[in-house]
């Protein structure tokens, strides 16, 4: 294998090089290939998608295509995870140095304003956004928490984004999943035209809008009358890495959600069970996904009667079986009502 060091395949398990695709892909067909096969292509055994036959160790057989798909999203659902504590921590490092904000006089000059201003009131927060989408040039980052966005939340901000839009300037909206849903945001979407892209993920960060790469709104309290407007160099820029930690792990939404692997499981179920997994309770569930707490119990009650849980003790214990609790994925068979005691992967 010399020759064949790391730096000729740049890749992880998410986009395999072309011959690595051919090699692996021959391996699950047949079942194994023989490890000079695998030679010229070390990122398999690097990426453990493929690995020696106990039975002769002259051959390779592959991990299961399920296997590295559920490794992929639990991947994915880490780093988001990761980037919302980190998110949550900086907001209230925010809040905290703009209580002290308030007791000093701004050190900045006059015609760029504080790097920390608080908003308060409805009237002032709107009149602090079209004040920055008049000046935006290039470029409007929005994170839209929430389920399936209503017709007047999106109408609030059209002529906004009518202006923008006239300008050239491009937009990138984040949501969660379930306002793929919502026949608002499509016909906002359709309206708007190739001006705005937009991405879906399971959970997002609390609402977000940047101008520019220059400027950040973000809520400075639980029912929004109140906002931060941030133009510290910094803490833009550190939202802004965010935003795009976020928006590379998005779906597009004209792509489909990607299938779990595990039958009977759709993908918002298991996200559901990683929060129950987690000990969140409904209501807190049901509010990070975006869904109605009714939903969420229904989705809880399908998890229940796919895995065989009779009650929500039984449940967490088979949601750690099947590998949904986020942790290293079980061969325990699971009992499933209708089948032959199927093992979940």
């Amino acid at each position: 294998m010399a020759g064949h060091g790391a730096d000729e395949h740049p890749h992880g398990a998410d986009r395999l090089c072309d011959a690595g695709d051919r090699v692996y892909s021959r391996a699950v067909r047949r079942g194994r290939v023989p490890r000079r096969d695998a030679d010229p292509v070390p990122c398999l055994l690097e990426l453990a998608l493929l690995h020696p036959d106990p039975d002769d160790m002259d051959w390779l057989v592959p991990t299961s295509p399920q296997e590295v798909m559920t490794r992929l999203l639990r991947g994915m659902y880490d780093e988001v995870s990761a980037s919302q504590r980190r998110l949550g921590s900086a907001v209230t490092a925010v809040e905290w140095y703009a209580g002290l904000g308030r007791q000093v006089r701004p050190a900045g000059s006059a015609a760029q304003g504080p790097a920390i201003r608080v908003l308060d009131g409805l009237a002032r927060i709107q009149a602090a956004m079209d004040e920055a989408t008049r000046a935006c040039t290039a470029e409007v980052l929005t994170v839209q928490p929430g389920g399936i966005r209503r017709e007047a939340e999106l109408s609030e901000g059209l002529h906004r984004a009518l202006s923008l839009r006239g300008r050239g300037v491009r937009m990138r909206d984040l949501y969660t999943h379930v306002a793929r849903h919502g026949q608002g945001l499509l016909t906002y979407l359709e309206l708007m035209g190739d001006a705005v892209e937009a991405r879906t993920l399971d959970e997002v960060i609390d609402r977000l809008i940047l101008f520019d790469r220059t400027v950040a709104f973000i809520p400075a309290n639980t029912d929004r009358t109140m906002a931060l407007e941030l133009r510290h160099p910094a803490l833009v820029e550190y939202f802004v890495t965010v935003f795009e930690r976020l928006w590379r792990l998005a779906i597009p939404l004209a792509a489909p959600l990607p299938d779990t692997g595990i039958e009977g499981i759709s993908h918002r179920e298991q996200s559901i069970a990683a929060l129950l997994a987690e000990g969140h309770q409904d209501a807190v569930i049901a509010e990070r996904l975006g869904i109605s707490v009714r939903t969420c119990r229904a989705h809880i009650a399908r998890l229940s009667e796919t895995l065989g849980a009779a009650s929500r003790t039984q449940l967490g214990v088979r949601i750690a079986q099947a590998g949904l609790d986020g942790s290293q994925q079980s061969t325990t068979s699971v009992s499933v009502p209708g089948q032959e005691s199927p093992s979940v992967r």
